[in-house]
């Protein structure tokens, strides 16, 4: 293996960050007994559903999901008689996808699916999402949908059931633009918030009314505590996309370029070290991170420290150089700081008159 070719699959995956935030993936569960002869289907387009293969409603679902121009819908079926998700679930749980939503989630039900999803991010550290209806999970990965009798000509959607609709737009937007205001045009009327400045406030992600167009209220997801490690950035849905993509960027290039290829010793560290900070050079270049903040890897001192206790290494008389250029085995200590840049979406505007 070359190690020039890491360099320039780090620079490709700055190059095309922007491109690749706007092709996300939609994960949809449907109970579903029209055709009982499969369990997925993976759908890139409109054009390659079988309206035989579902119900109507179920048909419509899908459709409102490539109205937000996801790149790809992958539907997990189960049967009407189903009593939990877990076999959908199980299915989903080792593919590549974004946002779920499953349009018929029973109010039951949505605690077990958020529980799911923070235990696939917290501990597995899966970069999924899920549009849930009526959440209040406190949690990053979780938009809690507030959204009431949204209707779209003569029918009336529940809250749980344009969930798939909202996925769709969060999957289909790219790094330049949050979803805050996104005009939903198929929209004629909902039932509006008294109260939208403190729902917003309470992690709610909720549907508004200007007089003119439905739209989204603001991109926010169901976090309302913060922590030192989560402060209010955490709670825009357009800054976690930016904070997944890294991750899975850095993660997959790790797995597929360096996991058993490349010896774990101090300049090899180093070298992945320079090529991680030439990709978030890209993505300040293109603005994903704010350029005026310095965005850079390096070696986990304390994370390589507590590691070297733990197999028993007196650090208390090396030095600093000598505790990063240690010898970890196969562990590899890395962190890194950035500033993900969001939207304009606040005018503080005052006009003298003279």
């Amino acid at each position: 293996m070359g190690l020039p070719e890491i360099n320039i699959k780090f620079q490709t995956l700055a190059a095309t960050a922007i491109a690749r935030s706007a092709r996300g993936i939609v994960a949809l569960i449907l109970k579903d007994s029209t055709r009982a002869t499969f369990d997925t289907k993976i759908y890139t387009d409109i054009t390659q559903i079988d309206p035989q293969d579902w119900t109507a409603a179920n048909l419509d679902y899908i459709n409102k999901t490539f109205l937000g121009i996801p790149t790809k819908v992958i539907v997990e079926r189960i049967d009407t008689a189903a009593v939990n998700y877990s076999d959908a679930l199980a299915r989903l749980n080792n593919k590549k996808w974004n946002y779920l939503a499953i349009p018929e989630l029973a109010d039951g039900d949505v605690s077990t699916i958020s529980t799911w999803l923070k235990t696939r991010r917290d501990v597995d550290k899966r970069t999924f999402k899920a549009v849930l209806p009526n959440s209040v999970s406190d949690h990053e990965g979780i938009i809690n949908f507030t959204g009431k009798d949204i209707k779209v000509g003569d029918t009336t959607y529940t809250t749980a059931a344009y969930c798939a609709r909202i996925a769709g737009i969060l999957a289909g937007l790219p790094f330049t633009q949050s979803s805050t205001y996104y005009v939903l045009s198929e929209v004629d009327s909902i039932t509006e918030t008294a109260t939208p400045d403190s729902d917003i406030d309470a992690g709610q992600f909720i549907l508004i009314n200007d007089g003119e167009h439905i739209k989204i209220g603001r991109g926010v997801n169901s976090l309302t505590t913060t922590t030192p490690t989560k402060g209010d950035m955490f709670k825009k849905i357009k800054i976690m996309e930016a904070i997944d993509l890294i991750r899975d960027d850095i993660r997959d290039a790790f797995e597929n370029e360096y996991v058993g290829k490349v010896n774990n010793f101090y300049d090899n560290k180093v070298l992945l070290i320079a090529y991680i900070n030439l990709y978030f050079k890209g993505l300040q270049k293109d603005e994903v991170l704010d350029p005026d903040f310095a965005a850079a890897a390096e070696i986990d001192l304390e994370a390589q420290t507590e590691y070297l206790q733990s197999i028993g290494v007196d650090v208390a008389n090396l030095q600093t150089a000598q505790i990063k250029e240690y010898n970890t085995g196969s562990k590899v200590f890395i962190k890194a700081s950035g500033s993900p840049l969001d939207a304009m979406e606040d005018l503080d505007f005052s006009v003298l008159i003279v």
